[in-house]
């Protein structure tokens, strides 16, 4: 199994951990994943990284759609993968949820499914650069003719010359989203994915295959799975220290009514809990709705503990059907700890 590190987006203050990247890239690491929500944005850090490393892949988890047409999304993708010296960037790509999509970016919810199908096709057209492009989509469509349109869009082609095969990977976790990642992806960022879950998943993603019509599989595909990682000789202190990000996304990152995180722990059934945290988080009772979070909850998705029993638990990632497993740490000896249990070096 092949280890990615995941360094998310930032908190008040913008940092870049270069050193950390640097030493996962020592190590073997294949792949660093930036993400954004509203703050810091997903583009920049990897463009600053690309500067500072050698050959890791600089992987976006996730772009969100609503922040940039998906021309813009290639233009950024292309422009960073040749400066870093190209064959290194993938193109993470996500809806987020329609709070953030509606009340920070502005832009309507709309029909996510048909939206993602628009955005990757618009964006593999960009790349391939074999004629100008046009698209005429459910969602999305260029030229653009709509409302307000001048009436005078031309079809372009990039002028840059692109990697033509950039990969593509969404992140999705409901089966019509999985269905469609396995169809016209080159990968996937799995939401919930934990040991286990392909018995839940597998199925879906290989009537995504079906649907490709190409011969695809397996093996022209990438499960990018991420565990949160933490070194500790405590272990019910470290699965503490984890609670409060679990509680803000299933308690309050999203809707009553459209919560995806929340919906995931239903699903690996802890449907009660999720609940309550919920209830709890939207009332402002925030530390209660942290204390509410199952311990076993945690441990499932998470490697946590002294170095040995990190190891050991992470045979069971290694035989998730996972091809690669993003490290989400900032703790340097996490690092290390992963780079031994996945035999790096």
């Amino acid at each position: 199994m092949k280890l990615g590190l995941s360094i998310g987006y930032s908190g008040p203050q913008l940092e870049v951990p270069v050193a950390l990247v640097q030493r996962a890239e020592e190590l073997g690491y294949d792949s660093v994943w930036s993400a954004e929500a509203y703050g810091s944005d997903a583009i920049t850090p990897l463009a600053f990284l690309a500067a500072k490393t050698n050959r890791i892949k600089l992987g976006t988890g996730i772009m969100q759609l609503a922040a940039r047409t998906p021309a813009n999304a290639a233009m950024s993708a292309a422009s960073i993968d040749a400066m870093a010296g190209g064959g290194r960037f993938i193109a993470g790509l996500g809806v987020s949820g329609p709070q953030i999509v509606e009340g920070w970016y502005g832009q309507p919810w709309g029909k996510p499914y048909y939206r993602v199908k628009d955005y990757v096709a618009i964006m593999r057209k960009i790349f391939k650069r074999e004629a100008p492009v046009t698209h005429e989509g459910r969602e999305i469509s260029l030229p653009y003719t709509g409302e307000g349109s001048a009436g005078l869009a031309k079809p372009l082609k990039s002028i840059l010359h692109m990697n033509p095969n950039i990969p593509i990977y969404l992140a999705t976790g409901g089966e019509a989203m999985v269905k469609l990642t396995a169809e016209i992806a080159d990968g996937w960022l799995p939401m919930g994915f934990v040991p286990g879950a392909m018995e839940e998943y597998g199925p879906w993603l290989e009537e995504g295959f079906r649907r490709a019509g190409n011969g695809k599989s397996m093996k022209d595909f990438t499960i990018q799975a991420s565990v949160h990682v933490e070194v500790d000789n405590d272990v019910k202190g470290a699965l503490a220290r984890l609670k409060p990000e679990v509680a803000l996304y299933v308690g309050g990152m999203g809707h009553r009514t459209k919560n995806f995180h929340n919906d995931i722990m239903v699903r690996r059934g802890f449907g009660g809990a999720a609940n309550r945290i919920q209830e709890l988080y939207l009332a402002g009772h925030k530390d209660e709705a942290i204390a509410t979070v199952p311990d076993e909850w945690v441990d499932l998705k998470s490697l946590v503990g002294p170095p040995a029993r990190i190891r050991d638990r992470y045979r069971a990632w290694e035989d998730s059907g996972a091809d690669s497993l993003s490290v989400r740490s900032r703790q340097p000896e996490a690092i290390e700890v992963m780079a031994k249990a996945a035999r790096l070096n």
